[in-house]
């Protein structure tokens, strides 16, 4: 019997305990995973945004609208291959069939060419062009609102008072994992054209800005800025990437308390696993005593602990990612994906879960290794009067 064999067989030596403490780890896993899984799709976004595309705000706020004469302004810039502009419109269901959805009102002839991620159909996004009061909508969106291509679809809103109704002219899929699948593109120009917009005439929420060179992205966003310094209505313009990274700065505190209980997870299961070892030790001194006796050295000693530590770690490690593949890949991911908001992208890595495993390992060795070294110095004889 080799020391790998004694450490496998001693692990169900308290066959209730040792399951119980891999069901216990194998929870944890499962939970690490959860939270890094939010973080890591949360972060999604920011990590697939275009290299060569800008976002272009006002100076002062995002909630503050700029005039219609800038985007022609900033075409003309330097290095500005296309630009476009889109405007908030805050749509929301009257049946409440889905708790939130996008809506923008955006500009017909460049917004689809700037906005890239999105694949509709060159009949519907034609339909579209030529139809003032016609929508695209994702395709989990139009499932949900239980609609589709030819149909009607009366919308509220949270900005502009009063039943808008729409016809639905068109169904996007994405061609990006980040793009929200339960969004509305209605056209500006009806927005714009319409009374209950009188406040807002001519003016939009922001613009979207394609460069020729990626390279150049900082020095094109200041030549943008620039170019409005004397007006009334300035601009901050960033790449795409910071503009999501800045809107993630504003959940800072939800994102480093989250990543701060995904450490005390960790926590959690070096003392769960710690506990179930430092029980077996003790009530296997009288074994170890033997062992020593018949001629067995303490490295043995502390590599049978080790092992067994390490083989519960590894065991509830891989209960905890195939829990993970299963109720959050195959269940939960998939749910909230159709729910929209902030999770477009929703899915453990297979890094993370090797992560997640990999800590579980780790975590066996340092759980295991006090126990084991204080069974290595015990005297054989201290050891054998031991009858735990």
């Amino acid at each position: 019997m080799n020391l790998a064999t004694y450490a496998r067989r001693n692990m169900f030596r308290r066959k209730g305990r040792t399951i119980w403490t891999m069901i216990a780890i194998a929870l944890t896993v499962l939970i690490f995973c959860l939270i890094r899984t939010a973080l890591v799709s949360w972060d999604a976004a920011a990590e697939d945004a275009q290299q060569d595309r800008l976002v272009s705000r006002h100076k002062v706020s995002f909630t503050m609208s700029l005039p219609l004469k800038d985007i022609t302004e900033v075409r003309q810039v330097d290095g500005v291959a296309n630009a476009t502009f889109a405007s908030w419109f805050g749509a929301k269901d009257p049946l409440k069939r889905v708790q939130f959805m996008a809506g923008f009102a955006v500009d017909k002839d460049s917004y689809f060419e700037v906005v890239n991620e999105m694949s509709v159909d060159p009949k519907q996004l034609a339909d579209w062009k030529a139809t003032k009061t016609g929508v695209i909508i994702g395709d989990v969106l139009a499932e949900k609102l239980e609609t589709g291509v030819g149909k009607k679809l009366k919308i509220e809103s949270d900005i502009y008072p009063g039943d808008w109704e729409f016809d639905v002219v068109g169904i996007y899929t994405p061609l990006r994992r980040t793009v929200d699948r339960m969004s509305m593109i209605m056209r500006w120009d009806m927005l714009n054209d319409d009374p209950r917009n009188a406040w807002g005439k001519d003016r939009f929420g922001w613009m979207m800005v394609n460069i020729k060179d990626a390279g150049r992205g900082a020095e094109v966003s200041k030549a943008i800025d620039r170019r409005f310094d004397e007006m009334d209505d300035q601009t901050l313009t960033m790449s795409e990437r910071q503009f999501q990274l800045g809107f993630i700065g504003s959940f800072a505190a939800v994102l480093s308390a989250l990543g701060y209980v995904s450490a005390f997870i960790l926590l959690i299961m070096v003392l769960i696993l710690a506990n179930t070892v430092a029980m077996s030790v003790r009530e296997r001194t009288h074994e170890y005593g033997v062992l020593r006796a018949i001629g067995f050295s303490p490295k043995h000693l502390v590599t049978f602990i080790l092992g067994e530590s390490m083989l519960v770690a590894l065991a509830g490690g891989l209960l905890g990612v195939l829990l993970t593949f299963l109720l959050i890949n195959n269940m939960a991911g998939p749910a909230l994906e159709k729910q929209g908001g902030f999770f477009a992208f929703f899915k453990t890595p297979g890094w993370l879960m090797g992560l997640a495993l990999a800590i579980a390992m780790i975590v066996g060795l340092v759980a295991g290794l006090v126990p084991a070294i204080r069974a290595s110095r015990l005297r054989v004889t201290d050891a054998l009067r031991r009858q735990d």
